[in-house]
This record gives structure tokens, C-alpha cells and sequence, in this order.
């Protein structure tokens, strides 16, 4: 049994990760606690505070009888919005509070892009303008090339909850161009679990979402490759040869 350990900002799309762990099979546990998210608002300084110290430490209070082996901050903008080097040292942080490998969202969005090989990447994001391009320049420091950026202005992350298949899937057609060899929709508060094999069939590319780079990055952390075609191209890469 691998299991693995998710801090999430409030409650919005949840319950992605029980769809995406009974997707993943008997032998792989998704434990989530929920934080503070503070001030529900797609703003700088209430992201930058929603990822601080003090609400990651809490966070992991709940997690430390769980067992897990690794643990991930699921909060993209609460990553992001501290920088390249703030969210670095914001791992580093999560780590030593864990007592265990850490990462984050937005630190996972880079790996996962490295990992299918890809550097050219466009964004659809939920955010308002001027945080979306902050999670572009996240990407263009990690050594990705950034196409462009497409923002729906979405305020909260209450209201990205609600969104539908329909909603994702415009958002990611929105974001498409010629040049990009992935699609990037950053926002764990979107449902994209259950809507992954359609994004990527509409766009014939590899599609990242938020929910599904965080779990990859718990699995990385832990050492595992799950085969899992239904999470989209990330998911089929194969495991290692052992030698």
C-alpha cells in the first residue's frame, strides 16, 4: 500500500481525489486534510498567506497518525504566488514539518511537464489576469516556455467549483494554440479528474490539470508509477526497468 498525504484549501473540488484514488487502484491511498483557505479570493496576498507556515503546520497536524509517506500542498496559487524561489523554500518548509518528502502544485506542474518531455506549454487558468501571468513566470523560471495565457477572470474558488465539463473544456480550447505541446489548467479547485480523456481527445495534446499533477507528484515523491490511462498521457508513462 502507498499512501500518500494532500493539504487542500477549503472545499471545492474535493472529491477529485477519491475518484482519481479508486482510479488508481486498491494498492494507492489519497488521504486529504483540509486548511484554512482564509479569504476566498483569486488575490496575491491572500494566496501568499494562505500557503504560509502556520496553516501548512496545522495542516499536517492532521495528517501525522495517517501514515503517509509523502505529502503535497494542493494549492497552485498558494504556491505560486510566493515565487519561484518562495515556493521552493515553501517545500523545503513542508518537508521539514512533515518529516517527510514534500512538494507542491505548482513545483509538480514543472516536473510533470519535464517528465513528458514537453517545454512549450499554454495556460488556461480560472484566475484573473494579473495571477495567471504570475503562474506564467512561475513556469518561465522552472525552464518552460509559455505560449500564452487565456484567463476567465474567476474571482473565487468557491465558483470554480461549480464548473461543468462544458466550462473546462471551453476554458482549454480557449488556451489551445498550434505551437503548444501541453495544455496547463491551474486551479485545484477544478473538477478535471472525471474529464480528462475528453480534454485531451478535443485537443489531441497531453493536458495537465491541477488535481491530477498534485497526485502524480505524491506518487513521484513515493517512488511509484501507476499505469492509469483514464488520468490522461501523464499517467502512461511506464515504470522504470528495473536493472
Amino acid at each position: 500500500m502507498t499512501a500518500l498525504g494532500f493539504l487542500y484549501p477549503g472545499h471545492s473540488a474535493e472529491d477529485d481525489y477519491p475518484r482519481m484514488e479508486q482510479l488508481l487502484g486498491s494498492d494507492v491511498r489519497l488521504d486529504l486534510i483540509h486548511t484554512d483557505i482564509g479569504e476566498d479570493a483569486h488575490r496575491v496576498d491572500p494566496l501568499g498567506e494562505m500557503g504560509s507556515a502556520e496553516r501548512l503546520a496545522a495542516g499536517m497536524e492532521g495528517l501525522r497518525l495517517a501514515g503517509v509517506e509523502a505529502v503535497v500542498w494542493a494549492a497552485t496559487s498558494g504556491g505560486f504566488a510566493h515565487g519561484w524561489e518562495g515556493a521552493q523554500a515553501q517545500v523545503r518548509t513542508l518537508a521539514r514539518l512533515a518529516g517527510m518528502p514534500a512538494s507542491s502544485t505548482s513545483v509538480a506542474f514543472v516536473h510533470a511537464a519535464r517528465e513528458l518531455g514537453v517545454r512549450r506549454v499554454a495556460v488556461g487558468a480560472t484566475y484573473p489576469e494579473d495571477v495567471a501571468t504570475l503562474f506564467a513566470e512561475f513556469l518561465r523560471a522552472g525552464g518552460l516556455e509559455v505560449t500564452g495565457t487565456r484567463s476567465s477572470g474567476t474571482v473565487t474558488a468557491t465558483e470554480v467549483g461549480t464548473w461543468g465539463e462544458e466550462d473546462v473544456l471551453a476554458l482549454a480550447r480557449a488556451a489551445d494554440v498550434p505551437d503548444a505541446q501541453a495544455v496547463l489548467l491551474p486551479d485545484t479547485a477544478l473538477h478535471t479528474a472525471a474529464h480528462l480523456p475528453l480534454l485531451e481527445k478535443t485537443l489531441s495534446k497531453p493536458v495537465l490539470t491541477a488535481n491530477q499533477v498534485t497526485v502524480w507528484e505524491g506518487l513521484r515523491l513515493a517512488d511509484r508509477r501507476v499505469n492509469a490511462p483514464i488520468l490522461g498521457t501523464l499517467f502512461t508513462r511506464e515504470p522504470p526497468a528495473q536493472a
